[in-house]
């Protein structure tokens, strides 16, 4: 009998122990699938024609940039791509700029402007390889949402963080190609009688803050913003992700999509999104903007609870006055 016991209570710590070293996340992506279509659109010779969209991301992420009034001595953009931030950061905001991506044939194409000292690493998203409290600034555009683990990703970030150094990101937000999405799911319904996911799933903006806050990074920005961009079909469309690397690299992606179903999801997609006297359909990308900080010493402290000097319902007397006022504590 207690034999017995002892090899079940050995036999179950053993099971406990092959759970706990599981991953605490689901690998929905294919990283390596990813990086074979980087290589494919980068090694085309017409691979400038599809930049328009993370040229334009990159330009405004790069703006937030210049909106901190802080010159950073050490920066990594993770997930460069072609260069689409690194093109329009100047040396005199940033000292010494790397720039990591999993494709090789990309991290060569990317450029920097005159000045600005940079360096360049093969190196995957989910295993960065930075010293801790190394950087003053990570940078990075329209890459993360292919990440299988966002919150150890996250962690890592922060980890080589120095205190007070900031993470600032952009990402394909839970609503990018919704028209893509519903009308090839409509289409495979009417022929199939089922549905396969032939867009990824991406990031729903109400969960990056929990991520982000879950990761340790306080002062939190986070916005949204939508590009909608026109396409004479659904298959310029689909060609044009096709040139960006940014075709479907899920695990349970179906291998092939017959003839009739994209015919039909093409003519569905006309039907539903497009609009009234103009040519063509509109395809929408939201884009997630995100910006967080490594505590540090230096940055404000909310004051201890009920130190508060004015009431909010006297606010209003405040901005009429122009300023703050004394308050009564009697009144």
């Amino acid at each position: 009998m207690l034999k017995t016991c002892t090899k079940r209570l050995t036999s179950n710590c053993g099971a406990w122990r092959c759970l706990a070293t599981q991953p605490t996340y689901m690998n929905i992506f294919d990283r390596n699938t990813k990086r074979l279509q980087k290589e494919r659109a980068a090694l085309s010779a017409d691979v400038a024609t599809y930049d328009y969209l993370k040229e334009e991301v990159g330009f405004r992420l790069a703006d937030r940039v210049f909106d901190i009034k802080r010159e950073f001595k050490t920066a990594a953009d993770i997930g460069c791509n072609r260069g689409y931030i690194s093109k329009h950061i100047l040396a005199e905001c940033v000292e010494h700029l790397t720039l990591t991506d999993t494709s090789a044939t990309m991290l060569d194409q990317a450029q920097g402007t005159p000045g600005l000292k940079m360096r360049k690493l093969v190196q995957d998203e989910e295993h960065l390889d930075f010293e801790e409290n190394s950087l003053d600034l990570v940078i990075s555009s329209l890459s993360l949402h292919w990440v299988n683990d966002l919150p150890g990703c996250f962690a890592s970030i922060k980890r080589s963080l120095k205190p007070d150094g900031v993470f600032i990101a952009s990402l394909f937000g839970g609503d990018t190609l919704y028209e893509l999405r519903s009308s090839l799911q409509l289409a495979e319904l009417e022929r199939k009688g089922g549905i396969a996911p032939h867009v990824s799933p991406f990031t729903q903006i109400r969960d990056i803050g929990s991520l982000l806050n879950r990761a340790g990074f306080t002062m939190l920005t986070i916005d949204t913003d939508e590009l909608v961009i026109g396409y004479p079909s659904m298959f310029e469309l689909m060609w044009d992700l096709k040139g960006m690397a940014e075709s479907n690299a899920a695990f349970n992606r179906p291998a092939h999509l017959s003839r009739e179903t994209m015919l039909a999801a093409s003519a569905i997609y006309k039907e539903l999104y497009s609009k009234p006297n103009e040519e063509g359909v509109p395809a929408t990308f939201q884009i997630i903007y995100l910006v967080g900080w490594k505590p540090g010493p230096n940055q404000p402290q909310p004051l201890p609870r009920g130190t508060a000097e004015v009431s909010l319902k006297d606010l209003g007397t405040i901005v009429e006055r122009g300023g703050k006022i004394k308050i009564d504590p009697d009144t």
